[in-house]
């Protein structure tokens, strides 16, 4: 259905005008991958190298005619109608210039994501975010403020929280009771993990080492889960969650409650697996106690008890975003939202001792990693947000693998996210 409406949409010469912000490899693979869906192209790109964004651009355009440097939105707006494209370093651009239809940010930094979706929001634009860490540190006030707009706000489908929303909706629909919702880690747990570490598995996949670090020392596990919390009404049954090396034999047993002799706590968990058969995978654990039910999904080998788990073997991130686009422009749907009530946020914790005048530098550094825990936990324990961590200055002393509080650190507040995490927290304190 969704090829079938894109493709009517580009017969009749009307494309989904994208205006995204982002200009790393999650930025080209995405405006790589939308070059080959029907119905939709990226016409203006923001980023803080207006000159390495036009190269990435280049690389699908193939005509540097066609591409303009303007943070002029009418201008911007006359060169997208004539079939052209525009770069800019900008964040205002993707609310004020008046063609593009929806907005996004593909980078892993809760800053960048922020600034894209509320210029887009305060200008009546639908955003579809594949920034996860930003809908983590400030998702609840951005879908209040593109409700009082009356605007779509959604996190995309394609990394693991949304690709769990769509299974979620399915468990859900069905009836059955989620136990545990999850992903299959793609690398060992590692929370010492710092550039230097990686500096070798990063050089051989070509990726940016602060970024593989926040991989495997948890930091980005830890993101995800905590947006598929806050999506679903899920939590953490511990600090960090538990994380057991499991495969799709053993992983329903595992994710038992514990009176039917597993690790489970409570349903309605999130968690995540280690080991290689389940990697890059999302699942969610069952509970069914209907016996002719049992014996069905038995019988398709689905599993044996009352206890089943349903698995997608793969998550494709940015490269399956588009289909979320197309959803909220088509239909006005979102894939994955927060809802009102959070449960879980992601602390911040000190990778090494830390002194006063310490500055913390970003995710997948020398100097912090996130834990989440339950939302309730969070408050009482007065913890800093791991998302505004990047650039927070130290007052107090923090050991090795303690949690630092808002009260630890001095904040830049004129950073948007800063800010609207603060309104966040005001807003859901009244």
């Amino acid at each position: 259905m969704l090829f079938k409406e894109l493709r009517e949409l580009e017969i009749r010469s009307k494309k989904i005008n994208i205006g995204m912000s982002g200009s790393g490899w999650m930025a080209r693979g995405f405006i790589r991958q939308v070059k080959y869906v029907p119905g939709m192209d990226v016409k203006l790109l923001v980023s803080s190298d207006p000159v390495k964004a036009k190269n990435i651009l280049l690389e699908t355009v193939m005509d540097e005619r066609k591409i303009l440097l303007s943070d002029n939105p009418e201008k911007a707006t006359g060169w997208i109608e004539s079939g052209g494209y525009v770069v800019t370093a900008d964040y205002e651009m993707l609310g004020s210039v008046e063609i593009i239809d929806i907005v996004t940010d593909v980078t892993p930094w809760p800053e960048s994501g922020i600034e894209a979706a509320y210029h887009a929001i305060k200008n009546g634009k639908d955003v579809v975010i594949v920034n996860i860490e930003a809908d983590v540190t400030a998702g609840r006030i951005l879908k209040k403020m593109a409700d009082e707009k009356g605007v779509l706000y959604s996190v995309s489908s394609g990394d693991e929280p949304g690709c769990l929303a769509e299974l979620w909706d399915f468990v859900q629909t069905l009836g059955y009771t989620p136990v545990v919702i999850g992903k299959g880690k793609n690398n060992p747990l590692s929370p010492e993990a710092n550039p230097d570490t990686v500096k070798e598995s990063a050089m051989k996949s070509k990726k940016d080492p602060y970024q593989v670090a926040s991989y495997v020392d948890g930091t980005k596990t830890m993101f995800e889960m905590a947006c598929a919390a806050n999506a679903t009404g899920c939590r953490p049954m511990r600090r960090g969650m538990i994380g057991p090396k499991a495969n799709l034999k053993n992983v329903s047993k595992i994710f038992a409650l514990i009176e039917d002799n597993g690790i489970s706590t409570h349903t309605h968990a999130v968690d995540f697996v280690q080991g290689e058969e389940m990697s890059g995978g999302v699942f969610i654990t069952v509970k069914i106690e209907d016996q002719v039910i049992q014996n069905d999904l038995e019988y398709l080998k689905v599993g044996i008890g009352k206890y089943f788990t349903f698995f997608r073997p793969y998550h494709l991130w940015f490269l399956e975003a588009p289909l979320s686009f197309a959803r909220a422009y088509l239909y006005k749907k979102p894939t994955l939202v927060p809802v009102n009530k959070p449960s879980a946020e992601v602390l911040t914790v000190a990778k090494k001792d830390l002194k006063p005048g310490d500055t913390l530098d970003t995710f997948g550094g020398y100097t912090f990693y996130g834990l989440i825990d339950t939302y309730e936990n969070y408050q009482k324990e007065k913890a800093l947000p791991v998302g505004i961590a990047p650039g927070a200055k130290l007052k107090n002393p923090v050991q090795k693998n303690q949690i630092i509080h808002w009260d630890d650190v001095e904040l830049d507040e004129k950073n948007i996210a800063v800010k609207l995490r603060r309104k966040q927290e005001e807003s859901e304190m009244s």
